[in-house]
């Protein structure tokens, strides 16, 4: 969508604001920022960024002057924090401010992965136990190992083969990662295939875009075969370059294709997703995908999981940010009918600037 002569044509690019020893994967959104802002200005738009610390005011006065028409939502984290990542939809409902993405409850549903994993279970999707939280007696019963993960960091955060661990070691490991900072807990590791499957908001709905598998390429037997840190940012690492996303699948696997997009479309509804998402699978050797992982506004920097699937559906990107976009202005036109609806009249918050 490109404006219409009697819209705002301004647009402001939210990120998080970032520390000067920031890692990589908190690096990456600035490619993201400049791509995203060149794909508004093919559009017609006129992007600016500003960034989001936690001097929530400075940002809010920042977004109160540009006027926008609409926020694209690129805050992954606030002051190298997963868990302030909602801090970015809260702000923007607040001001009543359109804008990309999953809204403030989606955010709060998706970053926790616990909470993400009690409702998904509550839904009946298939998602592994969790264990090490406060309070937690001996871990449940599992058929295999676990893996420890960051209760509230994506990007593969934390992960690396020492991840990966026995029932015999996995309360030593939760504790050995807790004493190093944050919040960490351990997830029944399915052993199995990798997959991927995107999701965006179009015309008709939801569409789920081709699914992905990742191929552990030449893995030694003893080598956890897991998407961590160093698959993802670490280009000289043996991870990245044996880790390989492939679009392939035999026809034998079309039953479970079409069942993990129907859990992928389950995850979204139960969280409460919007705009675009990835949700991360495993397949057992039963054949049963379990959602390991629910990226809300996942990362849209090209050559990214996301990005490279929506190329694949023959979406590119400048046509990606447009759905996008869309869909954020339609949510808001649907805020403002709804209550015409109900009361036949126009009954919507004001701006900061309708004064």
């Amino acid at each position: 969508m490109t404006p219409s002569a009697s819209s705002p044509k301004r647009a402001v690019v939210l990120f998080g604001a970032l520390a000067p020893d920031a890692a990589a994967d908190e690096l990456d959104v600035l490619n993201e920022v400049a791509t995203v802002s060149e794909a508004l200005s093919a559009l017609g738009w006129r992007p600016e960024s500003v960034a989001l610390s936690l001097d929530v005011e400075m940002a809010r006065q920042a977004l109160a002057a540009a006027r926008p028409a609409f926020v694209f939502n690129l805050v992954e984290s606030v002051a190298g924090r997963g868990r302030w990542a909602p801090l970015a939809p809260s702000l923007l409902e607040e001001l009543s401010i359109p804008f990309t993405g999953t809204p403030y409850e989606g955010m709060i549903y998706s970053s926790g992965k616990l909470l993400a994993k009690r409702l998904l279970l509550a839904d009946g999707i298939a998602a592994p136990p969790a264990w090490g939280t406060k309070g937690d007696g001996p871990p449940p019963p599992w058929p295999g190992r676990w893996i420890v993960k960051s209760c509230w960091e994506h990007a593969s955060v934390g992960i690396d083969d020492g991840s990966v661990v026995s029932a015999e070691k996995v309360s030593a490991e939760v504790a050995r990662r807790s004493e190093g900072g944050g919040a960490w807990f351990a997830e029944g590791f399915v052993e199995g295939r990798e997959l991927n499957i995107s999701l965006v908001a179009g015309p008709r709905g939801i569409e789920v875009l081709p699914p992905a598998e990742i191929h552990f390429e030449d893995y030694p037997p003893d080598k956890p075969r897991i998407v961590g840190y160093a698959a993802k940012w670490d280009p000289v690492s043996f991870e990245y370059r044996h880790a390989r996303r492939s679009f392939d699948f035999p026809p034998a696997d079309r039953e479970l294709l079409e069942a993990a997009a129907d859990v992928s479309r389950r995850t979204w509804s139960s969280l409460g997703l919007r705009g675009y998402a990835r949700v991360d699978l495993r397949v057992d050797r039963c054949g049963t995908p379990w959602v390991i992982d629910v990226n809300a506004n996942p990362c849209l920097t090209p050559g990214s999981g996301f990005v490279a699937t929506a190329e694949r559906a023959g979406l590119d990107y400048a046509g990606l940010i447009a759905r996008i976009v869309d869909c954020a202005i339609e949510e808001r036109a649907l805020d403002f009918a709804a209550p015409r609806l109900e009361s036949g009249r126009r009954d919507a918050k004001r701006t900061p600037w309708d004064s």
